[in-house]
């Protein structure tokens, strides 16, 4: 199961990586488009959808390898049974949160689908498309969070401190900035 989960957590930020890539190439396309007059104006949409795609596909793989901001002030103070308590509570909270937002993502994009709303933009395609990578990218975070919550509750040390414990031994502290 870590396996295929490890897995998951990849290649949803692989999915992110390439949109990325995407918006790259969409922005060199739409910049010589209009030089050479072409009608590019549509792309915008499509890069404010990858946008969007790019940072929620990428979250479960952030969390994961500790990339999202902490504030360890408090944790770096405190014992290591106490700092597990607390990792646990954060976790709990962050999990509940989380899957407070799943719901809501997914209901909204449910009612689009249902309603058969279409994009205002100058690509006008159903609206729940997009908005799918939002609720795909809820999804994941929500199965990394409580991924961690069981593994710490374990007793396992967390990810994302293990990813920063090995960024340090390997001698980068950018993110300690």
């Amino acid at each position: 199961m870590r396996r295929f989960l490890d897995g998951l957590y990849n290649g949803a930020g692989a999915l992110g990586a390439l949109c990325v890539f995407l918006i790259f190439v969409l922005m060199i396309a739409a910049g010589v488009g209009r030089q050479m007059n072409w009608h590019v104006s549509g792309l915008n949409d499509v890069v404010a959808w990858l946008c969007a795609a790019a940072a929620f596909f990428a979250m479960a793989h952030a969390f994961r390898h500790g990339d999202f901001v902490r504030v360890t002030l408090l944790l770096d103070s405190v014992s290591p049974k106490v700092r597990r308590v607390l990792d646990v509570i954060c976790l709990l909270i962050a999990s509940v949160s989380v899957a407070y937002l799943t719901y809501a993502a997914s209901s909204f994009t449910w009612e689009s689908y249902e309603f058969a709303e279409m994009a205002t933009g100058l690509v006008v395609i159903p609206i729940w498309i997009p908005q799918s990578t939002f609720v795909i990218g809820c999804w994941l975070l929500l199965i990394a969070m409580v991924d961690e919550l069981v593994g710490v509750v374990r007793g396992e040390k967390p990810s994302y401190q293990r990813a920063i414990e090995e960024r340090h031994a390997a001698g980068d502290f950018s993110s300690d900035v």
